[in-house]
């Protein structure tokens, strides 16, 4: 299994527009950040998580050819609002997309030119999933759902085999905890060392990172307030890194 970090950075990515602090300046390509989304390839299927604003940016530059489904971790608009872009992938059938059911209903609420009974030639359209607690399977890769708290909106976690993609939280209950159990590679939410509302501090973050002791963890989600990459990475404990922008895994 191979993950691509399509977007590592928060909801008004990095540079943030307006912003002439020292992070927002750097000159270092590991500083600047897209919003959050992974392209996920297994011998059974490629499955793009999240899909924001900056995807068609992040589909050129990876070189995405093709995709089997889409999973949505939630319906804020860093994480939607690159949809319409999906068009291409659309030309010949409908584009698989699981998520939650109110998710589904606010895309159909947002974007009624795809889910018209006589669309428009030409718009993106979507075969909707809806997801509950029980795993799915998208082409052929199994997906356990983990549920998290964004604050009180409940987010969608992922494990997929030896992975676990979690994005967009700051509460986890001890149940979903043990869903991430023998994990190799966690993905996981590190807004900033201070804490927040809705998104785990870094503190929070190693906290999770040490109950659920993964072979390695990346940090995602990032906003310029982390600081530096170079500087933060290198205090981060052994197997703990910053993700950035293109990075690679391979599982």
């Amino acid at each position: 299994m191979k993950v691509t970090f399509l977007g590592t950075g928060t909801s008004t990515g990095n540079p943030q527009l307006l912003c002439n602090c020292p992070v927002c300046l750097s000159k270092d390509s590991k500083d600047k950040r897209l919003r959050a989304s992974i392209l996920i390839e297994s011998e059974s299927a490629t499955v793009l998580v999240d899909c924001g604003p900056d995807f068609r940016q992040q589909a050129l530059r990876a070189g995405i050819s093709h995709i089997d489904g889409v999973v949505l971790t939630h319906e804020h608009y860093d994480h939607v609002g690159g949809l319409d872009d999906l068009r291409p992938y659309c030309t010949y059938a409908e584009m698989p997309v699981y998520t939650y059911q109110r998710v589904i209903d606010q895309l159909k609420a947002a974007m009624p030119y795809s889910f018209s009974a006589h669309p428009y030639p030409g718009v993106p359209l979507y075969n909707m999933h809806a997801v509950d607690s029980k795993p799915f399977t998208v082409g052929g890769m199994v997906m356990t759902p983990i549920t998290l708290r964004h604050h009180t909106l409940p987010v969608l976690g992922l494990r997929m085999g030896d992975l676990a993609y979690l994005t967009d939280f700051n509460h986890i209950e001890s149940e979903e905890l043990e869903k991430l159990k023998g994990i190799k590679v966690l993905i996981i939410d590190a807004l900033r060392a201070e804490e927040h509302i809705s998104h785990n501090s870094l503190p929070q973050a190693l906290a999770v990172i040490e109950a659920v002791k993964p072979t390695s963890a990346w940090l995602i989600h990032m906003s310029h307030d982390m600081g530096f990459h170079q500087e933060v990475d290198a205090m981060l404990p052994q197997g703990v890194s910053l993700s950035w922008d293109g990075l690679v895994v391979t599982i």
